[in-house]
């Protein structure tokens, strides 16, 4: 009676010659002679039976054996491949961080105010969750949605804190880090909401910066730079747009002629009668106030800025076309500059790096950078004795919390701002 089982007829003739090849075999093949092994014993059961068993009782013994076991592994190979399909197709943290990477490269996912992503807040994010992914590799682990825990988070803060990162660094990782975690929850792949604990959490510490005073700016635009690179001249020109508008790279970068306004403000004034002592006579004074529209890219707020003729000068020298270089170039180019035009004292700031605070001296000019222009025209103004209010409806920020982060004016600044309005102190 057939088994309906196939083998290689050859390896089954050489595999039953002899006993030593029978147990190679036997070795090679554990399956199927596992198969065999019952079919015998489950016959020579049924033939010490009283009665002797039928045809149709073999049949169904042996059937049993070998397409039950078929059908089994049939079921078991179905499983797998299911197993192995759902998991290929199963979103993993790592496969949402680059589609989402992915989709605010190419706008197909946009930002809260309905707006792209800037390029420069693309990077930022692509930066950020790169140093995630490098975690990973040092574990040697891959982790999904559900790793994302506080013990991760404390042992992530040591690996980047090990890594040099500043306090303000790393938890500008951190927070990449929960927006991403935020987004995948939202759109239904995950609900780990670890990562929502106040514990975990980007930290950030407030940074000294610098700004630079009226005599600083002066002594940079007359400073001679021919033997720096041709760029710098750009550099130094962009870098006082930044001041004299108060605004980001990125705003003040993208300004066109079509941004520039002029109006006329008019308003009576009396004067003296030169032909009536002790009269006046209504006059009409007239100026013309010329003025920036600027969309800030990373708000969507819209701001009116008024020109200082030094801007203009500047916008007009390029046919209000600024040149584009990169926040890179403009930081390592503006310090070139500023050390020519002799911004050399000594200036002492808190730092942060791997986490710990501590106190380093440099030369000025070794801490000018794009940013140090919006911070030097805040508190430019500021100083000028101009409301509070007047200057957040110009830099764009929030409120005036967030604006007293950018004014960088010291003691001694206060005190003369204070004596130059105030007769109080005389």
């Amino acid at each position: 009676m057939s088994s309906n089982m196939e083998v290689d007829i050859k390896t089954w003739t050489a595999g039953t010659a002899n006993t030593r090849a029978l147990q190679r075999y036997r070795t090679n093949d554990p399956k199927l002679w596992a198969k065999l092994d019952r079919i015998k014993q489950s016959l020579d059961s049924l033939c010490k039976q009283d009665e002797a068993p039928t045809k149709e009782q073999m049949r169904q013994i042996i059937d049993d054996i070998v397409y039950k076991e078929v059908e089994a592994e049939k079921k078991e190979s179905i499983k797998k491949a299911k197993e192995a399909e759902e998991k290929a197709n199963k979103m993993t943290l790592n496969k949402y961080i680059d589609e989402f990477i992915k989709q605010i490269t190419n706008g197909t996912r946009i930002t809260n105010r309905g707006t792209r992503y800037s390029l420069g807040t693309v990077k930022a994010i692509k930066t950020c969750l790169k140093q995630f992914k490098a975690y990973q590799a040092k574990k040697k682990k891959e982790l999904d949605f559900d790793d994302i825990t506080m013990p991760f988070y404390y042992d992530f803060m040591a690996y980047l804190n090990s890594r040099d990162y500043n306090i303000n660094s790393a938890g500008k990782i951190v927070k990449e880090l929960k927006a991403i975690m935020a987004a995948a929850e939202a759109d239904g792949h995950h609900h780990n909401t670890i990562y929502k604990n106040v514990k975990f959490k980007g930290n950030r510490v407030e940074v000294d910066t610098i700004y630079l005073t009226k005599e600083e700016l002066d002594a940079m635009m007359k400073a001679d730079i021919s033997a720096l690179e041709p760029a710098a001249a750009q550099a130094r020109d962009i870098f006082m747009v930044g001041v004299w508008t108060a605004q980001r790279v990125s705003d003040y970068n993208n300004i066109t002629r079509d941004a520039i306004h002029t109006t006329k403000k008019h308003w009576i004034e009396e004067i003296p009668d030169p032909e009536h002592e002790g009269e006046t006579i209504p006059t009409i004074r007239t100026k013309e106030i010329t003025y920036i529209d600027i969309i800030q890219k990373k708000t969507g707020a819209k701001v009116s800025i008024p020109c200082k003729k030094e801007l203009l000068e500047i916008l007009e020298k390029y046919d209000y076309n600024l040149p584009h270089l990169e926040d890179q170039t403009i930081n390592r180019l503006i310090k070139q500059v500023a050390e020519k035009a002799g911004i050399t004292q000594p200036v002492t700031i808190e730092t942060s790096n791997g986490g710990v605070k501590k106190k380093e001296t440099f030369p000025k000019y070794k801490l000018v950078m794009s940013h140090t222009a919006r911070c030097t025209g805040a508190t430019l103004m500021y100083l000028a004795g101009i409301d509070a209010y007047d200057i957040i409806k110009i830099t764009g920020h929030g409120d005036i919390d967030i604006l007293k982060k950018y004014i960088k004016a010291d003691h001694l600044d206060v005190v003369q701002k204070l004596t130059d309005k105030y007769d109080y102190f005389d």
